[in-house]
């Protein structure tokens, strides 16, 4: 028998005739006091690569708050230590890699060889969290980190506000940093078919750091890459594939020439005038500041209903923040959120 569509799949689609269904980036983390304790006990390594751990914190918020999709508890940089990148996620700091690649020499020495092995433990947590989400009747979206994002992170070693080496490369050895891109982009469309044939119903792929690169630059160590990710991907349910990155509002005239079904979008823009220009195929997601989550109910209930006002029977738009939960975020904000778009639409 055929599954009941959600409204998630639907809004993907953009046939969805009633509210928006809504979820949060990061929806899953370290805001909840639930997975606080489940991390007591646990390094972030080990709760990603265990999939009962990984499969009780991606439900932690679906529990709590009810959201319309569910988000694989993972990371983006799952990619970079398959390939060899020596990963420590350190408290305050963020995921360190102890032994960036900046070389042609560092890049040789990656090893390619049995990605689907390496990360069973993501596609075996994918299929346990089917079996959970049947009684919650909700989706579950896979993820990657874009070749671009991931291969800051291993040629810088840790999170950059710069990204200078990044810069450096491009401006003298462009040729390396493309044949690190490209071993990416076959990772990743590897890991994205395995996450499809585990069953997952939508997939996002985040480049968060292309946001730092100039027009030119993005289109070609960004956006030439996803564009081949997307058109590689073995989809033959065409489930939906939405993009992120920060500045996507700048970038969204490029996005919307790809075979995409989702775009999901900074604060930096009107969710209403976006719409006007990016194709009527594509469903937009986002917009609020996930930081204004840190104040007043009155000011938080004022934007998410300028948002909900401004997207009012728009049949492709999906609630989401602009960018992920942050930790100091109090629990109560997000229920608050997520029942004033159940109820209030």
């Amino acid at each position: 028998m055929k599954e009941k569509e959600t409204i998630f799949e639907k809004a993907c689609k953009c046939k969805n005739s009633g509210r928006p269904p809504v979820w949060m980036m990061r929806q899953a983390g370290r805001y909840l006091p639930e997975y606080r304790k489940v991390r007591e006990s646990h390094s972030f390594l080990t709760m990603i690569k265990t999939p009962e751990i990984a499969t009780e914190i991606t439900l932690q918020p679906i529990k709590r708050f009810g959201m319309d999709a569910a988000i694989l508890f993972s990371d983006i940089l799952v990619t970079a230590e398959a390939l060899g990148s020596n990963l420590e996620y350190v408290e305050k700091v963020g995921p360190v890699i102890h032994n960036p690649t900046q070389t042609l020499k560092d890049i040789k020495q990656l090893d390619k060889a049995n990605i689907e092995e390496k990360l069973s433990y993501v596609t075996n947590a994918i299929k346990m969290l089917n079996k959970e989400l049947e009684s919650f009747g909700i989706p579950l979206i896979g993820f990657a980190g874009a070749p671009f994002t991931v291969a800051s992170y291993m040629v810088e070693g840790r999170s950059s506000s710069d990204i200078q080496t990044i810069k450096k490369l491009i401006g003298s050895e462009p040729e390396t940093f493309h044949a690190l891109l490209e071993i990416l982009t076959e990772t990743t469309i590897t890991y994205l078919n395995e996450q499809i044939k585990a069953g997952v119903k939508a997939l996002q792929l985040f480049d968060t750091w292309a946001c730092y690169l100039s027009w030119q630059d993005f289109e070609t160590f960004s956006l030439k890459y996803i564009e081949k990710i997307v058109n590689k991907l073995d989809n033959p349910n065409n489930i939906p594939v939405i993009i992120y990155t920060r500045n996507s509002h700048a970038y969204a005239p490029r996005f919307q020439t790809l075979p995409i079904q989702g775009l999901s979008l900074d604060w930096q823009c009107d969710l209403s005038e976006m719409r006007q220009v990016i194709r009527p195929d594509i469903a937009l997601q986002g917009n609020l500041d996930p930081y204004l989550l840190l104040g007043n109910k009155d000011i938080i209930e004022k934007r998410v209903n300028e948002i909900l006002r401004n997207m009012k029977n728009e049949q492709g738009f999906i609630f989401n923040l602009g960018h992920g939960l942050v930790p100091q975020i109090n629990p109560d904000h997000v229920k608050f959120v997520v029942d004033l778009v159940k109820e209030n639409y």
